[in-house]
């Protein structure tokens, strides 16, 4: 017997399907994870220490249109 919380959740994944979309599962980083932080620390520290990352940084901050935003 299939419980009335599946047959909503079909309902819409065929909904989804017939609008031409198709479902995906991605992994994130678990940011909760035993040294996660202590892990970004480390790699922002070697990226900002890195003169041709801040060189990228600098071309994309040119280029990039901030005029949308809100503050």
């Amino acid at each position: 017997m299939v419980g009335s919380s599946t047959k909503r959740v079909q309902k819409h994944r065929a909904k989804r399907k017939a609008a031409g979309l198709k479902r995906v599962t991605i992994w994130v980083p678990d940011i909760n994870a035993p040294g996660y932080r202590e892990k970004i620390r480390k790699e922002c520290e070697l990226i900002n220490a890195c003169a041709e990352s801040n060189r990228v940084m600098d071309e994309m901050l040119a280029l990039a249109d901030f005029s949308d935003w809100k503050e």
